[in-house]
């Protein structure tokens, strides 16, 4: 499948991938359905771009995020550059929460703590109807003359893409003129119907504008796609040899430009970095590790020795893992004894659950149930060994309760009284609290590298230990408090009820 860089418009996941944000079975179902590593009776949805599955429509969505605010986490996040909001002000809203997380995660990297820059057009009911072109190359140049940055992108909006303003001539007017890339990312929020398309938004602009057309290749460094978690990967890939160049979240423009002379790309997460480690690969020759995640054993393992395969390091990868496996067992043991008999439940993106879901397992805790928030039939590689649901069920064994769900909070109640889970891992905390009121306690996993590699399974297990301890607290808060549904929706067996039939008129007010 090839990626084109030639249209500065972003292809959406529902069309690259087949995206789905809503599907309810079991995990070996979705992932025959998905036709990725297992092929058999792929039929006519399988051709070089999206697989299709079969996806349940809900009448109503209670909320969730959209493209736009991931651009605000991936091209806001980028150091010396400045993030231009080209929308009302409300969709700056998300502004609040990125900066804190902006300075939470540079100083997890020991880096100098600033606040993020990042701009909004604010435009208003006027400018709807006159256009707001005047108003975005203002703020150019506004965010020029304050920050003077290496790069200025530009997020869309759902008002601009219905007013149509020239973003892209714009664009290219100013970067001749301040020369520096002025990068349009078209990420309007209806463009897509899950959030992860603005992932990709971003990384195509930054191949586009910022990656370096002519590189020397350094063949000790790795580009790491991943958000703004804690430096795991310095020391773990030094063990190799290996030098580390993080990107998007907290990267610099230069960062982003030497993606091009790395020896290899790597993730955290297929999620995040599908879109940029296939066009790396395909635009410059940097090839992607094709490899499971790095979560648990087999994944680790597997991941290092497909790295070291790549980048000609296969004798200290061998000597590392060895270590790693005899540092950990005895904790391992520890906390296999501790959390024998726990049960627990993960909500979180796709690929990643995936991998939190083996770190469970690892630990010998039961896993009946996992929501994800959404689900990529195949990956823009497609090459078999980055099929992550796959992988788990083949090496970890089947989640019977395994549901697509974008972060539906009507739907989440349901999902766990099927499993009646000791705790839940999540990520996107917006659900915990309804957890919380049920008398499950939740990990939330702010620092998305907590679980990774070796040592991740023993950060994990003592991390739910942790949260363990505090669950008296928890069945306290769920003997008080009253959930905000009727009778009647409390008591169907069924979360997707609503997406199964088609009701009546006024039917589903029933459950409001």
């Amino acid at each position: 499948m090839k990626i084109n860089l030639d249209t500065p418009v972003v292809e959406s996941r529902e069309q690259r991938l087949g995206t789905i944000i809503a599907w309810d079975g079991k995990a070996s179902d979705l992932s025959r359905q998905s036709a990725y590593a297992r092929a058999e009776g792929c039929g006519a949805g399988c051709g070089d771009k999206a697989r299709r599955i079969c996806e349940l429509q809900g009448p109503f969505t209670q909320g969730s995020v959209c493209s736009e605010q991931m651009v605000e986490c991936q091209a806001g996040h980028v150091r010396d550059a400045v993030l231009i909001q080209h929308s009302p002000i409300g969709c700056g809203a998300g502004q609040v929460i990125y900066n804190s997380i902006y300075r939470n995660g540079l100083a997890m990297r020991n880096l100098p703590v600033e606040n993020l820059h990042m701009i909004n057009t604010n435009l208003k009911e006027e400018d709807m109807i006159f256009g707001g072109e005047q108003k975005l190359e203002q703020s150019i140049r506004d965010a020029w003359e304050r920050h003077r940055p290496k790069a200025i992108f530009i997020g869309t909006s759902c008002a601009t893409g219905i007013i149509g303003d020239d973003v892209d001539s714009i664009a290219g007017q100013l970067t001749a003129e301040l020369n520096i890339p002025v990068i349009p990312l078209h990420c309007e929020g209806f463009k897509s119907k899950h959030w992860s398309t603005g992932f990709d938004a971003t990384q195509h602009g930054i191949l586009r504008q910022i990656v370096d057309r002519r590189p020397q290749r350094q063949e000790d460094l790795v580009n790491v796609i991943n958000l703004w978690g804690t430096d795991v990967f310095t020391p773990m890939l030094a063990e190799l040899g290996l030098r580390v160049n993080y990107v998007v979240d907290l990267a610099t423009v230069e960062d982003l430009a030497k993606m091009s002379s790395a020896a290899a790309t790597v993730g955290f997460c297929y999620t995040l970095s599908s879109y940029l480690g296939a066009a790396l690969e395909q635009e410059f020759d940097v090839p992607e590790i094709k490899a499971p995640q790095p979560y648990g054993f087999a994944g680790t393992d597997a991941w290092l020795r497909e790295l070291a395969r790549v980048t000609g390091r296969e004798e200290q990868a061998e000597s590392y893992i060895a270590r790693e496996h005899a540092r950990i067992a005895p904790r391992l043991a520890e906390l296999r004894q501790l959390l024998k008999g726990k049960k627990g439940y993960v909500a979180t993106g796709s690929a990643y659950a995936h991998g939190l879901i083996a770190v469970l397992r690892e630990l010998g805790i039961e896993v009946n149930g996992s929501l994800v928030f959404h689900h990529d039939p195949v990956y823009d590689s497609q090459d078999t060994k980055q099929d992550s649901l796959a992988y788990l069920v083949d090496n970890y064994g089947d989640v019977p309760s395994f549901s697509v769900s974008n972060r539906q909070q009507y739907q989440f109640y349901g999902l766990l009284q099927r499993v009646q889970p000791d705790f839940i891992l999540i990520r996107h905390n917006g659900l915990a609290p309804l957890a919380s009121r049920l008398g499950i306690p939740a990990a939330p996993l702010g620092d998305e590298h907590h679980a990774l590699g070796y040592q991740g399974m023993v950060n994990l297990g003592e991390s739910i230990l942790d949260i363990l301890a505090h669950k008296k607290f928890h069945q306290n808060l769920a003997a008080h408090v009253k959930l905000p549904y009727k009778k009647e929706w409390l008591e169907l067996q069924d979360p997707f009820a609503l997406a199964r039939r088609q009701p009546e008129s006024g039917e589903e007010k029933r459950y409001a």
